[in-house]
């Protein structure tokens, strides 16, 4: 998946670039490396291969494995805590809740480990920001700002 955008600082090695916000955005895997801007933008932060400066408009890449690691992560996860707490549930716990009718556990419980699969996500995302690995990659300069008349 490409991305462009403008540079708007650096830190170290990085790039800090502001991009247009995606829909594809809610299930990215760049997490911590990128946080929601103003009017409808994003920023994130890309491993800056490119050596590009402020003002420079440049191509970010995530790589594939990333992209649906992190969504088979941010959708997986809680969609199969769903599944189990309704059928453990239903076929469990409604052996020794007798007082409250079987679908109700069901649904308790469902609800219950998807909420609780929330916690686990968010503390899968963190480990999985920390890796270099992870981080988008500035690849290329498209229009640098050093090249312009002034």
């Amino acid at each position: 998946m490409d991305e462009v955008g403008v540079v708007i600082g650096l830190r170290d090695d990085k790039a800090i670039v502001a991009v247009q916000k995606q829909s594809a955005c809610d299930s990215c895997a760049a997490g911590g490396s990128c946080k929601a801007g103003e009017a409808g933008g994003a920023e994130l932060v890309a491993i800056n291969k490119a050596e590009a400066r402020v003002g420079d408009r440049v191509k970010i890449e995530f790589t594939a494995y990333t992209y649906l690691k992190g969504s088979m992560i941010f959708y997986g996860i809680p969609a199969i805590a769903l599944i189990i707490g309704a059928v453990l549930g239903k076929d469990w716990l409604s052996r020794y809740v007798t007082g409250i009718d079987p679908d109700s556990l069901s649904g308790i419980a469902g609800m219950t480990l998807f909420a609780l699969s929330f916690v686990v996500v968010r503390l899968i995302m963190k480990r999985f920001e920390k890796k270099r690995e992870t981080i988008p990659v500035v690849v290329e300069v498209l229009e640098s700002q050093q090249n312009l008349p002034v």
